[in-house]
């Protein structure tokens, strides 16, 4: 490993921690500051398009349940793992590497998540490029890339820009949204009835089958945790002073981003209803644009080119809160897998370049127009990987004790790669394509990321047991004295050097090294050294860790009912 690129790579993660622990250092904003900055990524416009698809395909009715039905499993999934994220201060892909898939097997899960990014930034992209298109006659393929060239200022400069823009774009989206919306609601009762009636393209009763299908279009919008944990990892510590603040902000800004997510596809079920029924009846697949949306609802109230204006405003604005947290959080993913895999970084711009370019590829391809079964599909693996890493969490660390309660993310301390998490994910991803793709029966195909999930939440617990917890840890120890957490359970602040790139780090982000220093003494080594160390020079060597600890609690109770 070259010195010089560990320092580099160190210099230039200290804005976005790519693959590190977020020190307490860095974390100086309050608990409602990084609440209402994570708040502000969820201005997308592509939940009003969802809702208007699932609305349109299968009625008002079961929309909105299907809309229900996924908003509380996306919560239920989200709390165990946004939890460790405010708590511990990682990100989702060194959360998963100490929740069943090992330092290296991670990196599926990484890809996974990379590939939602560039799925939802094409997504928002054309949305703004149609809005381009309508307003100055810009060419579609002209429009998609100023959407994807005008967040690369931003997201060059990391959190902070992202903390600054967030925070005063989120009053102007939220009035030029709302405001127009509750008008229409309070002076057409009608359009109100139509949309509680509206039976879309079926009969208009409710089925299970068809709530099911438009679950699984929202089920593709679970990943967006990931992107809120990129926020809320920036979390201070929290307190006896601080917990209610921290709590709360935890609450809506972690798993509570879904009740506002599901919110807005309510509102696109009604609008794509308003446009076909007191509007426009022939607009077809047209109502699920936001830009004729919002030019529709703002027609009603002000003259046609200022209609245009504001929704163009509306629309950027959207396009740019959500899409600079989409190549922020890509380029993050991207910079991690090729670390690890090259033991090489050069530089997060280049992955912010590199995701962007999928991006726009994919606009081009007009991935737009097949957005229901693009995330239909999506779905079945995003959720197959989010249950597996929340019942590590949950069920394995927290109930049957053979998970490590406290995440590691550290190499040295994983091994490699652990079946628990990868034959989870495997297997139930697999299930769940098949009965997708019909070949598991007409029956079964509506419920396939049903499956997805069940499949996924028996797995990893049978996996962990049949394992016995052996290809969770590497080594107990980290070789260090000091503790890993102060008295109030939070990552410690205490700073220890480097011996390899001479920087100081905190803590949780240290090991011991296995090379002394010159008189026979301890040194430490960074995780982020460790990651680009392609010798194995400073990994401690592997040490027995002993059985988990319910089957150490197991054999004592035994003996003593022996004696």
């Amino acid at each position: 490993m070259s010195t010089d690129n560990a320092r580099a790579a160190a210099e230039d993660s200290l804005e976005d921690y790519a693959f590190r622990y977020v020190p307490r250092t860095f974390r100086r904003w309050s608990a409602a500051s990084v609440g209402a900055t994570a708040l502000g990524s969820i201005a997308f416009l592509a939940d009003f398009s969802i809702g208007a698809s699932i609305g349109i395909d299968h009625g008002t009715r079961n929309a909105v349940l299907g809309i229900v039905f996924a908003s509380v499993i996306i919560v239920i999934v989200g709390v165990p793992v946004a939890y460790y994220a405010a708590r511990y201060n990682l990100d989702l892909d060194l959360i998963a590497r100490g929740a069943g898939f090992g330092y290296y097997g991670s990196i599926i899960t990484t890809v996974v998540f990379a590939g939602f990014t560039c799925i939802f930034f094409a997504l928002e992209g054309a949305i703004m490029a149609q809005g381009l298109q309508l307003a100055t006659g810009m060419p579609l393929w002209l429009g998609y890339l100023v959407s994807t060239v005008v967040v690369i200022p931003i997201v060059i400069y990391g959190m902070r820009a992202l903390e600054r823009l967030q925070f005063w774009t989120t009053p102007l989206w939220l009035a030029l949204a709302l405001l127009p919306l509750l008008w229409i609601v309070v002076s057409d009762p009608e359009a109100v009835r139509a949309f509680t009636s509206f039976p879309g393209n079926s009969d208009g009763s409710i089925s299970f089958g068809a709530v099911v299908s438009s679950a699984a279009v929202c089920f593709a919008l679970t990943p967006q945790l990931a992107e809120q944990i990129d926020y809320i990892r920036a979390m201070p510590p929290r307190t006896p002073a601080n917990s209610r603040s921290w709590w709360t902000s935890f609450v809506f800004s972690g798993p509570g981003w879904v009740i506002f997510s599901g919110t807005k596809q309510v509102i696109g079920v009604f609008l794509a209803v308003y446009l076909l029924v007191r509007v426009e009846p022939s607009l077809g697949h047209q109502a699920t644009e936001p830009v004729k949306q919002f030019v529709v609802m703002y027609q009603t109230l002000i003259p046609d080119w200022l209609a245009i204006v504001l929704a163009l405003v509306l629309i950027v604005v959207a396009q740019v809160k959500i899409n600079v947290t989409n190549a922020y959080s890509g380029s993050l993913a991207w910079s991690n897998v090729f670390t690890r895999m090259a033991k090489h970084y050069p530089g997060r711009t280049i992955f912010v370049l590199f995701n962007l370019v999928i991006a726009y590829v994919l606009m081009m391809l007009d991935v737009f127009t097949l957005i229901s079964f693009v995330l239909s599909l999506y779905a079945n693996v995003v959720m197959a990987w989010l249950v597996t890493i929340a019942t590590d969490i949950a069920i394995n660390k927290r109930v049957l004790h053979i998970s490590p309660r406290f995440p590691e993310f550290r190499r040295g301390m994983l091994h490699d790669w652990n079946p628990v998490g990868l034959v989870s994910v495997g297997l139930a991803s697999l299930l769940s394509l098949l009965a997708f793709a019909g070949l598991l029966g007409a029956t079964v195909k509506p419920f396939s990321v049903l499956i997805a999930i069940g499949v996924a939440f028996v797995a990893t617990p049978v996996m962990a047991i049949a394992t016995r917890g052996r290809y969770y840890l590497r080594r107990r120890s980290d070789g260090i004295d000091s503790p890993r957490f102060d008295e109030h359970g939070n990552p410690s602040s205490e700073r220890l050097r480097c011996h390899v790139t001479g920087y100081t780090f905190e803590r949780p982000d240290m090991l011991a090294s296995a090379e002394r220093g010159p008189r026979g003494e301890v040194q430490y080594v960074s995780s982020l050294a460790l990651a680009l160390d392609d010798s194995d020079r400073y990994v401690l060597p592997p040490e027995v860790t002993g059985p988990p600890r319910w089957a150490a609690a197991r054999r004592a109770s035994q003996r003593r009912g022996e004696t």
